[in-house]
């Protein structure tokens, strides 16, 4: 089992109940009799409650909102995105551009379809003369194609589905002419022209010629050009024109545009002037590839053959699959290929930066700048700023029992920690803290803050405390001579913006058998199965208050209540952070 770090886990206020549901003022939303639980403030935070994998994050996670006052998670805030960007060429994208070309980039820029590396334009030129390495100005002699995309770490090439580029720049253009195996892609004009050139022939075989050319030729984008072009066609003739209708039998209910016709007729405007509109008659289905008719190949014998040939080495993975991309591939089954040379190289998918928006004010929380190539942040109010950070270690090293890892806790013996509270802001901090006296779920440690209340001075100047007394600096951090105890109400040691005090806990027993007498439930039933995961891991949930004093800004002095006449203005915060301090030794 790997050792295991203490960590310290902070809950967002967007995910406790009491907030959720419940209107402004307060009142229960059960009715106007019903008073609020008062089970649900007084209840301690649950770290083991299915609900907590949602709220807790280390702090580093967290943004602060200095409008509202409270902090923010990464799943309450508002998201709006700044930049469309591609990582591989960090080229920006503008937004008008996505409709139109996809979210994907339109440049060089491939991922390869086996193992998803980035994969790189080399030339295929055969080796030249020595003697023409070098122009007369002893410059190198330009290369010339084919071209083809090569992947430096699993060395796949394009040359295994044949394909080969002939300009090594716009490869997105070029390969969205391609098809795997080096043919051309026909377009809606190329298409037409050997059509007329089947037809012209004459002979009996001239319709199955062109039915098993089209077949072969017409790809899934292009099926559905035709077909979206025909039916908007048919939906354009239907809608044109008409005369009244005398029942609702004549409204053409095989028509696809019947249903809107009929809410239409409910929806704005008299009966009359809708039936006015209507138009008799249905629509027919596509009978040519140029209205996007593509007869099913259900003939599965080359594909069982190439099996039995190239095994199931050759077939794609799931995943492989999801990676494709259908408008620029040419694959059976609409863009999903069974083997591995029927895949192709799938390009980058967009990047985006976002800016960050509080979900109460709307107050903007975080912004990046615009540019691509920058990472620095216009306004970015990370909650390391401004809340106490937390930081545990062991005041003395257990000791572990023979056959038991060194980091584990001993069962019913009790262990002290040392919490380092650093103050980020310039002012001085009041803390209270407080605990259950035992920890939630089946086995309850017993928990006991020695100081749960403190002051944590401003984060001043560095060379404020070194300009201080050494004498004075000493006995304020140690105190007075001998050895250092912990004791009750008093803290274990201070810094210039940091307070460190000690928390003691005795681990409770995992022994199933001895579950009931350490636990009574009061005539309840005890479970007693076995252990589950992650249930040896101890964690201690604590309440943090945090007050203080600032420059009041916006009002006048003494406009609000908590303003003093000096200008200052009260401040308080308070959360639930979550103390993981190791895992219980089970012998």
């Amino acid at each position: 089992m790997a050792p295991l770090t203490p960590y310290t886990f902070f809950q967002c206020p967007c995910s406790e109940p009491s907030t959720l549901g419940r209107p402004a003022d307060g009142s229960s939303g059960a009715g106007a009799g019903a008073e609020p639980d008062a089970d649900d403030e007084d209840r301690a935070f649950d770290p083991r409650a299915p609900r907590s994998n949602y709220s807790l994050y280390p702090l580093e996670y967290l943004l602060y909102c200095e409008d509202c006052q409270q902090i923010r998670c990464p799943r309450c805030v508002a998201e709006e995105i700044v930049t469309f960007y591609c990582p591989c060429c960090l080229f920006e994208v503008p937004s008008s551009n996505l409709k139109s070309e996809g979210n994907r980039c339109t440049r060089s820029c491939f991922q390869c379809p086996v193992c998803i590396g980035p994969l790189a334009t080399t030339s295929l030129e055969s080796h030249p003369d020595p003697n023409l390495l070098a122009a007369p100005d002893n410059s190198a002699a330009p290369h010339s194609g084919p071209y083809i995309l090569t992947c430096s770490y699993c060395n796949w090439s394009s040359t295994e589905i044949g394909i080969k580029f002939d300009k090594s720049n716009g490869i997105h253009a070029q390969l969205a002419k391609l098809r795997n195996g080096g043919t051309t892609r026909l377009t809606a004009k190329e298409r037409k022209e050997r059509r007329k050139d089947l037809l012209q022939g004459g002979g009996p075989a001239t319709r199955t010629a062109e039915a098993a050319v089209d077949g072969r030729d017409l790809d899934v984008d292009t099926q559905f050009a035709n077909l979206k072009a025909f039916y908007q066609n048919q939906l354009a003739d239907s809608s044109s024109g008409g005369n009244g209708l005398s029942s609702l039998g004549d409204m053409g209910f095989a028509s696809p545009s019947s249903l809107s016709r009929i809410m239409s007729i409910y929806t704005g405007g008299s009966l009359h002037d809708k039936r006015s509109k209507l138009r008799i008659g249905t629509m027919r289905e596509a009978l040519d590839s140029d209205e996007g008719l593509k007869i099913a190949n259900l003939d599965e014998s080359g594909a069982i053959e190439k099996l039995q040939e190239e095994g199931y080495d050759a077939t794609v993975s799931a995943e492989q699959i999801s990676n494709q991309t259908p408008n620029l591939g040419e694959a059976p089954l609409h863009g999903r290929g069974r083997f591995t040379s029927e895949l192709r190289p799938i390009p980058y998918l967009l990047r985006t930066k976002r800016s960050k928006r509080c979900p109460i004010c709307r107050h903007i929380i975080s912004k990046p700048e615009a540019k691509v190539q920058a990472t620095r942040f216009r306004i970015r109010l990370v909650a390391g700023s401004y809340i106490p950070s937390i930081t545990i270690r062991p005041l003395n090293t257990p000791e572990a029992s023979p056959g038991a890892p060194s980091d584990t806790l001993q069962p019913l013996k009790p262990v002290q920690f040392l919490l380092t509270f650093k103050n980020p802001i310039f002012e001085t901090v009041k803390v209270t803290l407080a605990t259950p006296a035992k920890t939630p779920g089946r086995f309850a440690s017993k928990v006991t803050v020695l100081c749960p209340q403190f002051e944590i001075d401003a984060n001043t100047d560095v060379w404020d405390e070194a300009l201080k007394d050494g004498d004075k600096d000493k006995r304020r951090r140690r105190g007075e001579d001998g050895p250092h105890q912990a004791e009750a109400g008093k803290i274990w040691e201070r810094g210039r913006n940091w307070v460190s005090l000690v928390i003691e806990v005795v681990p409770a027993s995992l022994r199933l058998d001895l579950l009931a007498l350490t636990n009574p439930t009061g005539g309840q039933e005890v479970d007693t199965g076995p252990l589950r995961e992650d249930e040896d891991l101890l964690e201690i949930p604590m309440f943090v208050r945090v007050e203080w004093e600032a420059d009041a800004a916006g009002d006048e002095i003494g406009s609000a209540p908590n303003k003093d006449k000096e200008g200052r203005e009260k401040r308080e915060l308070a959360y639930w952070c979550v103390l993981g301090l190791g895992r219980v030794s089970q012998s």
